[in-house]
């Protein structure tokens, strides 16, 4: 999309967007392995946010100290909240659809 556009969205935070629906499953599915979570559901609203906090401490705050020729910027905050409010609604209603297909509710 980058070279087809010149949306600053595009190029600056559209990757951010991605950030929680596409790092935290990968993310929890390593804690599970290493005995930190004990089960392989979807993702709590507790561990979207408190993931979500420490990432925006570490890219935007901690990050940009350390890194010469970064910045902190609040817009991929935004971004990475935004990607994770629709990562959350996303497995909240397959959460749903699961445990409804599995009670046998739904008629195939």
């Amino acid at each position: 999309m980058k070279p087809r556009t010149t949306i600053e969205f595009f190029h600056f935070h559209f990757n951010d967007l991605w950030l929680i629906p596409c790092a935290l499953p990968l993310l929890l599915w390593l804690h599970r392995k290493l005995g930190l979570r004990n089960h392989d559901r979807f993702p709590t609203i507790t561990e979207v946010v408190l993931h979500l906090v420490i990432w925006c401490v570490i890219c935007e705050g901690i990050g940009p100290r350390w890194m010469p020729g970064t910045s902190g910027d609040y817009r991929d905050v935004i971004a990475y909240t935004t990607g994770a409010i629709f990562a959350i609604i996303g497995w909240r209603w397959q959460e749903q659809r699961s445990s409804f297909i599995a009670s046998g509710s739904l008629n195939a």
